[in-house]
C-alpha cells in the first residue's frame, strides 16, 4: 500500500492519557492510558482496550521523550481491531505551531545520519 502520510511518523515509548470533549455528558468522559505506536507534528496512532469512535475528539496531554506535556486534540480518523485491542489513527486539531515545532524538531533530529 502507498505511503499516504505527509510527514514521517517517529516511534515513542510514552503513554497518552484522552479526554473525549465531543459530548456534553461529563459523565461519559473519561481518561485512559495508551500505548503510543507512532507519532508525528499531524497526528498520532496508538493502541488502547477501549472502543473509541471515528469522528470523536479527545483531549489529550502528549508526554514527550524530555518529559514535557503537549496539549491538543485528536480527531480519530481510522480504527482497526486487532485481538482485544484496538489500533487507532487520529489527526491533531487546535496543536499550537510551538508544539508542533517541537515534535518537527526531534523528527528532524532522529533522522540525522552521524558522519565522522
Amino acid at each position: 500500500m502507498p505511503e499516504k502520510r505527509k510527514t514521517r511518523r517517529m516511534d515513542l515509548e510514552c503513554k497518552l492519557l484522552l479526554k473525549r470533549v465531543d459530548t456534553l455528558d461529563t459523565q461519559t468522559s473519561k481518561e485512559v492510558s495508551v500505548k503510543i505506536t507512532d507519532v508525528s507534528k499531524e497526528g498520532i496512532g496508538f493502541e488502547c482496550s477501549e472502543e473509541l469512535r471515528v469522528g470523536s475528539v479527545y483531549e489529550c496531554h502528549l508526554t514527550l521523550w524530555t518529559k514535557e506535556t503537549i496539549h491538543a486534540f485528536v480527531e480519530i480518523i481510522r480504527i482497526l481491531k486487532k485481538n482485544d485491542r484496538f489500533i487507532y489513527g487520529g489527526i491533531f486539531i487546535g496543536m499550537s505551531e510551538t508544539d508542533a515545532s517541537r515534535i518537527r524538531i526531534y523528527s528532524d533530529f532522529s533522522n540525522m545520519e552521524i558522519k565522522y
